[in-house]
């Protein structure tokens, strides 16, 4: 009967709509600075077996809080639930969340996890615009893993390094002389990308990482070693949503 109700419970949370399966702390953190604003969670399997954890976007950072079902409640931070449907209630009521630092955190946006990313890339709001963000912002627009930033990248018909600004958006990566330009310099069907993967092979430089086409291999590296990871996870995660829905790589 307890493995029953425990079975029962774990059906229920799961079922939540901002419940996120196969989602760890480091793909939550960049779902939801690049995504989310102050408020905004999200609920996820805890690295501890059988336990929950709700990461939150706070302050330009993220936090994690644990929510344990003990076989008779779910404890989550001072509070106890006896069922999915208190718990919740507790979320639909926005409550505020402490942190270790006294900060407190008011749980306004559960992220949630079937969206669909805008079609018009302007109406996305990531960065700086969240933090910004005018008092009549009803809740973030969300989007699937979108992502922009500088890259440096070699050239392909001149071997020098440049400095571009990038966009990833839907199924496309775009390219820019600079970050105010309107027009890319060239965009990057993802449906035609054979791979994304970490590189080593070039001397001298650091985080880089290789996106390959039939047509040609284009090198590009960041400034940081996360930040290269960073694309190069959010882009694998593209390719691998273009493959499921039956998709290979044109030109191939």
């Amino acid at each position: 009967m307890c493995k029953m109700a425990n079975r029962s419970m774990t059906n229920k949370i799961k079922d939540l709509p901002w419940y996120h399966p196969n989602v760890d702390r480091h793909t939550a953190e960049s779902l939801l600075l690049q995504n989310g604003v102050d408020g905004t969670y999200m609920l996820r399997d805890s690295s501890k077996l059988g336990d929950y954890a709700l990461s939150v976007r706070c302050d330009q950072a993220v936090k994690h809080f644990p929510l344990t079902w003990t076989g008779t409640v779910f404890k989550f931070g001072h509070g106890e639930f006896s069922s999915v449907d208190e718990l919740l209630h507790h979320f639909t009521n926005k409550p505020l969340i402490g942190s270790e630092s006294g900060q407190m955190t008011l749980l306004n946006y559960p992220y949630p996890r079937n969206i669909e990313e805008p079609n018009v890339y302007d109406t996305i709001r990531v960065h700086a615009e969240f933090s910004t963000a005018s008092e009549n912002l009803k809740g973030p627009e969300f989007s699937i893993n979108s992502k922009e930033g500088y890259l440096t990248k070699l050239g392909g018909l001149f071997k020098t390094w440049r400095i571009r600004w990038f966009v990833l958006q839907k199924n496309e990566l775009r390219y820019f002389k600079d970050k105010f330009d309107k027009h890319p310099i060239r965009a990057l069907d993802l449906h035609e990308c054979t791979e994304c993967e970490r590189d080593s092979s070039i001397k001298g430089k650091f985080n880089v990482f290789r996106l390959g086409f039939a047509w040609r291999t284009f090198y590009m590296y960041s400034s940081t070693d996360q930040e290269s990871n960073d694309w190069v996870q959010l882009i694998n995660w593209k390719l691998r949503r273009i493959r499921e829905a039956g998709y290979l790589p044109r030109n191939s």
